[in-house]
């Protein structure tokens, strides 16, 4: 071997390490090792030295698809049809040269997990990780907490099913909120979600699966936008999709560009996909590498990058993880101006050499989306903040099990760290203030704008500063006063849910409303007497109420909001009617009523009461499906509670 060819072979072994080592760590959902954009450069940069060499080494990412070894543990599962990747490009001439004239479909490149879904006889027989591509694992076990996936389907044949797994950026930002777990990005968090075993904890997530392809049918469908509206006609979502000719083809990539640019698509999406309409064609292609050279074209667009000058580092504190924010000079990217970008966390700005105010950065828009700083040549030091941002308590630093390290607030009682409490304070069944999202909250909670529930009401102060922030102006400050004081006049029982005192729901609280009112719930509080005899609380209830009173942070920050608010203080007089004295229990699609919650209030309209579950003291069951097997069901049958249809509801108490 000469020295030429050991340089080549070199270069190619230390390309090869680095880039299946952030492929394995983002296939996992573990702690990213480089962005896109930088992972994207090495393989371009591997696949230029292969063509120079003239082979590839036996490992080469070139030379095979995804990765299984990161993948969740569980039962192997060979692919009926095994799957390769798609060649890409970054130019519109390369996409009319490969349409060659044919008519082709534009969508999305979606960016996040392939799952293959195979239906049988009209019920989900499996589904299975992408893996290497030939063998994937089986989660079918997952499916009914993935949105999207449908269990039972009209089709009675057999059916294979391509299609991508991902979180929206809205979960995506929302879950980092109400989490101590740090994500890179949704298509990372989408990754560690699928190794869970916990299924509740993974519809937690939000995933939803997106089809963008029908693999398989039993009977003869040509046409892949057929196939497409096929699958919408038996209930999936399929990728969006645009059918162009070759000439057209610079008008749709622009369209579509320009969508993903001004963020209408709520999903990750890495670039887009061509694809034949006839589907023999595309299978008559060769294969070359790891590329099946008909079976579609990815287009990736060029990625832009501008440098810009650090002017320092905001900590914003969510959950318990305090993250790095970098904030530089404005630069022009994508059509937007771009002054901000998060650094996830201590290790990615030690990864990328952050220092201090002046340090030169260079960032891009990752899939044109969101700003991310992808180099840096470090001015001055980089300090990690040892008092939180939000309450002053001191900080300290973590490191999780794949290495990374996050900066935490110590302080249990920080404000950031209930995000979800003031989160049910604003909403529906609580206050129910529009325009206050969880995220609206944090950076509030952020600037020190809110650190209790009466803080809410005295946010006009500091309209002149909300007016400035990113994502407000005029207009939405207008919205957000208006709706702040519309929420001054609060029903009783809906002020107690918000206050989130433990156990004390939307029913509890109708139930201390009715009995005694908010004045006889204060003076009970203020006494420090039981609640005990009211129908519906109990001890547990009753002692919860008590202990949260007895904090003193609890009383005082109530005392304070009660100044803000018109409530009704008297008891409810407890309404008379057709359902007086019963206990309903409704279950399943409601036809009549709008839905639950109409049908609920109508009962309790009427002097009844509507329960969650079955038991002695249930006079009724509804359920629509009589003679469902349910669990419900089963246990009416057996304490002898009568199961009646909405329709005999209907007829006997409306």
């Amino acid at each position: 071997m000469t020295m030429a060819e050991l340089s080549i072979n070199q270069q190619m072994a230390d390309l090869i390490g680095k880039i299946n080592a952030a492929s394995e760590a983002y296939y996992g959902g573990r702690e990213e090792l480089m962005s896109n954009y930088e992972w994207d450069a090495l393989f371009d940069a591997l696949i230029r030295l292969e063509k120079k060499a003239g082979y590839a080494l036996p490992d080469s990412p070139t030379q095979r698809v995804g990765t299984s070894s990161s993948e969740a543990s569980g039962e192997k599962v060979a692919h009926e049809y095994p799957m390769l990747s798609l060649a890409k490009t970054k130019t519109v001439a390369d996409l009319v040269k490969w349409a060659d004239g044919r008519d082709v479909w534009l969508s999305l490149k979606l960016d996040g997990l392939t799952l293959v879904a195979t239906y049988d006889e009209g019920r989900l027989n499996r589904l299975v990780t992408r893996g290497n591509g030939s063998v994937g694992t089986d989660i079918t076990h997952l499916a009914s907490a993935i949105d999207g996936v449908p269990i039972q389907i009209s089709e009675p044949g057999h059916l294979v099913i391509r299609g991508e797994a991902l979180i929206t950026y809205k979960d995506f930002e929302t879950f980092l909120l109400e989490s101590e777990e740090t994500y890179a990005n949704p298509r990372n968090l989408a990754s560690g979600s699928l190794s869970l075993k916990d299924i509740d904890e993974v519809r937690r997530r939000h995933l939803q699966w997106i089809p963008f392809t029908l693999v398989h049918l039993d009977r003869e469908m040509i046409s892949w936008g057929a196939r497409m509206d096929y699958l919408a006609s038996l209930g999936f979502h399929p990728v969006e999709r645009e059918r162009l000719q070759a000439d057209t083809l610079g008008d749709g990539i622009a369209r579509w560009s320009e969508q993903i640019s001004k963020g209408a698509i709520p999903y990750p999406v890495d670039g887009l996909v061509m694809t034949y309409d006839d589907t023999d064609y595309a299978q008559t292609g060769s294969v070359t590498g790891h590329h099946a050279t008909r079976a579609g074209l990815a287009f990736k667009w060029q990625d832009t990058s501008a440098d810009s000058i650090l002017t320092g580092i905001e900590w914003s504190c969510a959950a318990s993880t305090i993250t790095p924010v970098a904030i530089f000079e404005p630069v022009a990217l994508e059509g937007t101006i771009v002054k901000r970008a998060s650094l996830h966390n201590i290790s990615e700005c030690r990864r990328l050499g952050i220092g201090g105010a002046g340090t030169k950065v260079t960032v891009i828009k990752a899939n044109k989306i969101i700003p991310k700083v992808i180099a840096a040549k470090g001015e001055g030091n980089f300090v990690i903040p040892e008092a939180c941002p939000v309450c002053s308590a001191p900080t300290a630093v973590a490191v999780s099990s794949s290495g990374a390290e996050t900066l935490h607030c110590s302080n249990p009682e920080c404000a950031a760290k209930h995000l979800q409490k003031f989160n049910r304070f604003v909403s529906r069944y609580g206050m129910d203030i529009d325009g206050l999202s969880i995220q609206t909250m944090n950076k509030f909670i952020n600037q020190g704008f809110i650190k209790s529930f009466s803080d809410i009401y005295q946010l006009a102060k500091y309209f002149d500063a909300i007016r400035e922030m990113d994502g407000f102006g005029e207009k939405s400050v207008a919205n957000l006063a208006a709706a702040i004081e519309k929420s001054r006049r609060v029903k009783p029982e809906n002020l107690l849910f918000a206050l989130c005192i433990p156990m004390i729901g939307v029913d509890a609280g109708k139930r201390l409303i009715n009995a005694i009112g908010l004045e006889g719930v204060l003076n009970r509080l203020n006494a420090n007497e039981d609640f005990d005899d009211i129908e519906g609380i109990g001890p547990e209830k009753s002692d919860s109420l008590l202990a949260w009173y007895a904090d003193e942070k609890n009383a005082s920050d109530l005392t304070r909001l009660l100044a803000e608010l018109q409530v009704d203080m008297e008891a409810k007089q407890r309404n008379s009617g057709r359902c007086e004295g019963l206990t309903f229990v409704i279950t399943g699609k409601v036809q009549h009523y709008q839905n639950r919650d109409a049908f609920k209030a109508y009962v309790e309209s009427q002097g009844g009461h509507v329960s969650g579950s079955v038991s002695k003291k249930t006079d009724y069951l509804v359920n629509n499906d009589v003679e469902s097997t349910s669990a419900k069901n089963r246990r009416a049958r057996d304490l002898g509670v009568p199961i009646i249809s909405e329709a005999e509801f209907v007829e006997r108490f409306a």
